[in-house]
Order: C-alpha cells, then structure tokens, then sequence
C-alpha cells in the first residue's frame, strides 16, 4: 500500500505465504533450557526416583547413621549436639560405643538370632501355606478366580492392627477356639503369649504378599507343559517337582522377600501376641527410643538391623537373578 502524507504511518500487509511465528511453549522452553546444560528428557525422568530416594531414603538414613555415632546426651536434655563450636573451631564428636555394645550385650545377639529364627520359620511356612492357595486361584477359572483374588485383597481394606488384634479373639484362654475344643472336653490350650502365637500372626498378616508374587508367576505356566508331562506318562507329583516349581522359583523368591524383610523388624505382632520370652529386634528398638531414651543406641540398632535385612535380600536376588538366567 503506498505511503500517505509525511507524518503519517505506513502500513503494509503481511505476506501470506511465510508462516506466523511459533509461539515457544512452557515445556518446550524447559526441554531447551535442560539440552543447554546436557540434560535429556529421559534423564529427567530417571533423575525424579533418584531425587526423591535421595531426600527420603538416604538422607534421612545418613542422619540416623549420624545419630548412631552421638553419645547418650543426644537424646536427653540438654541435648548434647554432634556439632560443637568452641573459640571459632568446629568439633565432631563421634563414639562407636554404640555399636561395640551390640556385638558385647548379650541382649541384643539375642534379639538378633530371635528376630532371624522366627522370620525365617515364618516366612517357611507363609511359603507352604501360600503356595496351594496361589495354585488354585492361578488354575481356577476366570469368574472364581477374581473372587479368589479379591478375598486375598479383602484384608488390606481393614487396619492392620485390629486384624492382629482380633486374633487375641480366637487364642486366648476363653477364645473361639478353646471354646469350640471345650466342646469335646479337651482343656484350653495355652496359645497367647507364645512364640507359636507370633508365628500366627505373622503368617496371617504377611499371607497376602507371598500368594500375589506366586499367583502372577504361576498364572503365566504354559499348561502344554503340564499336557506333555502327562502324555510322557509323569505322575503329577514329578510333574510339580521338575516343571512346575523349578518355573515358580522367581515368585516363591519374590514372595519370601516380602515376607522375611517386614517379618525380621516387626514390632506390634509379637507386642500384642507374644509373650516375654518372644524377643525380636523390633521391641528391644522400640524400649531404647522410648523408655531407655536412648536415641543413639536405638538408631545404632537400627542400622544394624539394616544391614541384617539387606544381607539376605542381596543373597535372594543374586538367586533370583540365576533362576531367570537359567
């Protein structure tokens, strides 16, 4: 368009034919910005885990290992602090003392073994309990076989200290169960306060989290294998031993590692069901933080207990890890 007056704007028309210029979005923005400084999307997305692991996994592990290190003052008025600043010179003061009396104390050797035993025991027959259910649901039909999974979920809907709790109903002296052998004229059983109560309780509570692991792998069994062990003129016993264990071996694996690991630390169980005499490494941590309020003790066993249960969990991966190899 031709120019008017002197004074005046001159105004032109934009050609059609270039593209309007692209408006850069928000994440796009932030994609560039990130690529400058070598940082790729899908770097982003494995760095989120490792932030949030970082801030609410190993540092606050790294302040419990700090406070392990602390004396006795640590967890009582006036507080004695790790850090100290005299005369303008900061002093770190750390005692292994702590951990020297785990491996001395009679007490806490014990706990520890105790705390082992009864796990393991637990997670054996957790392992044996749960295996069959696991079998049935994985070759029941498809409409039985969401009910059955939904009554292995059932119990997660319900607090998990009344569903401990609640057992007190049926083994204490006057409980269902004495009640109904009571019937046939057998005396009570003493069964509350008892290392075989805790044992109960754990196998009730952690049963869930062994028949998952086992059901999703033995769901996926091809069933020719089983058709062509029969043809073979294997008896079903042969038939479990060398097919159908041999491939479940990743979930029984699975399964024992979701069990033994809470198992080995569990606190409320054997306070509501045990007895005295039933010492785990939960309770003893549980009576240094609160009642001995002894805070570097406790987080010196805590630390320990750590170290016990990852033991065994590198022990069964590098097992697993075989299995699926093979």
């Amino acid at each position: 368009m031709p120019a008017r007056a002197q004074g005046h704007f001159i105004m032109t028309t934009r050609d059609p034919t270039i593209p309007p210029p692209r408006r850069l979005k928000p994440w796009n923005a932030v994609e560039r910005g990130l690529a400058r400084v070598g940082i790729s999307g899908r770097m982003l997305v494995l760095l989120a885990p490792v932030l949030w692991l970082l801030v609410f996994f190993l540092i606050p592990l790294a302040v419990v290992f700090g406070i392990s290190l602390a004396n006795k003052q640590f967890g009582r008025p006036p507080y004695t602090p790790l850090l100290t600043t005299d005369e303008g010179t900061v002093q770190l003061t750390l005692h292994l003392n702590n951990y020297i009396r785990l491996f001395t104390d009679n007490l806490y050797v014990a706990a520890y073994l105790s705390s082992i035993r009864i796990a393991a025991i637990a997670t054996v027959i957790t392992l044996l309990v749960g295996y069959p259910m696991a079998y049935a649901i994985a070759r029941s039909s498809d409409r039985w076989r969401n009910i059955l999974l939904m009554l292995v979920i059932l119990p997660f809907f319900t607090s998990f200290l009344l569903r401990v709790y609640a057992l007190t109903g049926f083994m204490r002296g006057n409980g269902v169960i004495n009640q109904f052998i009571g019937l046939f004229g057998f005396e009570p059983l003493v069964m509350m306060q008892t290392d075989f109560a805790v044992y109960v309780g754990i196998v009730y509570t952690y049963l869930p989290f062994m028949i998952l692991p086992l059901y999703t792998t033995l769901v996926k069994l091809d069933v020719s294998l089983f058709e062509a062990s029969a043809d073979l003129g294997a008896r079903p016993i042969h038939t479990f031993l060398f097919i159908t264990l041999p491939l479940s071996l990743p979930g029984v694996i699975a399964g024992s590692m979701l069990v033994f690991i809470p198992a080995i630390g569990e606190f409320v169980i054997p306070s509501l069901l045990g007895g005295p005499e039933t010492l785990m490494i939960g309770r003893v941590l549980w009576d240094e933080f609160f009642t001995n309020t002894n805070w570097p003790r406790a987080a010196a066993v805590a630390c320990a207990m750590l170290v016990v249960v990852v033991v065994p969990i590198m022990l069964l991966q590098k097992a697993q890890g075989a299995v699926v190899e093979k």
